[in-house]
């Protein structure tokens, strides 16, 4: 069991219009530690029929959570963000327990998570409209935003945290009422919010989260809602078109936040030292179990050989164990089959030319555990190149010149995060420029704020997470035209 000094965040059961409730046929799911596979609970298994009232609890509460004051709404999410503050030390050890990754990582991602509802406490204040000179004597143009709706928010297991308060801190603040679905592998993260939730004073109802094994059943009810007029997901770039098409019928404001398949480039005039130590964080966070971790990592010739020697020394001092475990900086992967996608990666770039310089495929059972790869001789044909990881490994491929590797990097379907290190600043400015991703990280592998908008392009999504740009998916325009004014 997990081990808390406040032993009320542990929830196993749905929540909903301020209630704790099972699912109406009792079912659960078990969820599990992906270190020792130990049962941490059996959560509440909501099917289709425990849905329309939860739509119905979340449309009810959103007449009257809109029409509170943005002072109200924020004190309340400032009160949200302070109670996550002083239990996070209790709400990383639920994430540890069912998401693996290291206490201090997870540690780091409920203070990130928190930092998102306090910035948008504070924007609230700041939804502001316009007034625009009117088209003739007697008019008078006011621009107004209100708040959209209900919204669903559809979160993954990687962040089960920080993937919530990003989504759920801008509707809220906007004044709209929000239904979470987490992840069925880490539902607790998401139900020790809830306890915060209430305690902060949110009302009935604003709040609710759908625990449930039935994803795609529970999701169609949801994308067909008429009720629901906003959508925010956080998965698969497959699960993402389908949740678009799913939500055309009711024309439905669709945010996604999809897959990655971010490259690492190192110039020849590059810090050595300092791109070494972004590559590992950029890697090997969350035991590569992210969708900006750094996917390709492209090295010029030139120093090839010094980064990939510099690089191995230094990946090979990484720690590996249970995330609970003082001193881990890895680590299990979420399940066997993360663990198997990734064993299959790794064959077919052996198969293909290149050469393990550290490590070896996961043959760790029952637990999930996978020590770090590194690949070296990495090319194009191999399906590392194009698939998103998703695990510690880390191939490395050899380039000569800069509209070479631009080529290469931009060679994806996918335009989450990319990253670059480099000294010359027209080269900066140049490759910064023709990179196709939402975000570029400049001599940083470490790029999420709540400051900046977190997005992508292509098909790796729409909409951002984040800044002030953050609250634009949860509200709508509305122009007012005054007539008869003079």
């Amino acid at each position: 069991m997990i081990n808390l000094e406040n032993t009320s965040l542990l929830k196993d059961k749905a929540y909903i219009n301020g209630d704790w409730v099972k699912a109406k046929n009792s079912h659960t799911f078990e969820v599990t530690n992906p270190f020792n596979q130990e049962k941490l609970a059996d959560v509440a298994d909501l099917e289709v029929e425990d849905i329309p009232l939860v739509v119905d609890t979340a449309n009810h509460a959103f007449q009257e959570w809109k029409n509170k004051t943005v002072a109200e709404r924020a004190s309340i999410l400032r009160k949200w963000y302070e109670l996550q503050l002083e239990n996070a030390e209790d709400l990383a050890k639920i994430l540890t327990a069912e998401q693996g990754k290291p206490l201090a990582e997870a540690l780091g991602e409920i203070k990130y998570g928190a930092s998102f509802v306090e910035w948008f406490a504070e924007e609230a204040r700041r939804v502001y409209g316009d007034v625009i000179p009117g088209h003739g004597e007697d008019k008078r143009i006011v621009v107004i935003k209100q708040p959209i709706g209900v919204v669903v928010a559809i979160t993954p297991w990687n962040f089960p945290n920080a993937m919530i308060t990003r989504k759920v801190a801008p509707a809220l603040a906007a004044g709209c009422s929000v239904i979470i679905k987490p992840s069925e592998e880490t539902p607790l993260s998401a139900l020790a919010l809830a306890v915060l939730a209430e305690q902060a004073g949110i009302p009935k109802g604003v709040f609710n989260i759908i625990t449930t094994t039935n994803a795609s059943k529970v999701g169609q009810v949801l994308t067909d809602s008429p009720i629901i007029k906003k959508l925010s997901f956080t998965g698969s770039t497959a699960v993402g078109k389908q949740l678009m098409r799913q939500s055309a019928d009711t024309v439905k404001k669709v945010s996604l936040e999809l897959g990655g398949n971010a490259p690492f480039i190192v110039f020849d005039d590059a810090d050595l030292e300092d791109a070494v130590q972004g590559a590992i964080a950029s890697k090997y966070r969350n035991a590569g179990q992210t969708c900006v971790c750094a996917n390709r990592i492209y090295v010029q010739d030139g120093i090839y050989e010094a980064f990939v020697d510099k690089f191995t020394k230094q990946v090979r001092l990484l720690k590996v164990g249970n995330g609970l475990d003082e001193g881990v900086e890895i680590g299990p992967l979420i399940n066997s089959k993360a663990v198997s996608k990734v064993n299959h990666l790794i064959d077919d770039a052996l198969s293909k030319g290149g050469k393990i310089i550290l490590g070896a495929k996961s043959e760790s059972k029952p637990n999930t555990l996978y020590p770090p790869v590194i690949i070296s001789g990495a090319t194009s044909e191999m399906k590392l190149a194009h698939e998103e990881i998703f695990g510690p490994v880390a191939p490395i491929f050899k380039f000569e010149t800069d509209e070479e590797v631009i080529k290469a990097a931009n060679n994806t379907e996918y335009g989450l995060a990319s990253y670059f290190y480099g000294n010359n600043m027209k080269r900066i400015w140049k490759v910064a420029e023709s990179l196709e991703y939402g975000m570029v990280g400049i001599n940083t592998g470490m790029i999420s704020t709540a400051v900046a908008p977190f997005g992508g392009i292509k098909e790796s999504g729409n909409g951002r997470e984040g800044s002030k740009y953050g609250m634009d998916d949860f509200l709508e325009i509305k122009y007012l035209c005054f007539g008869g004014v003079v």
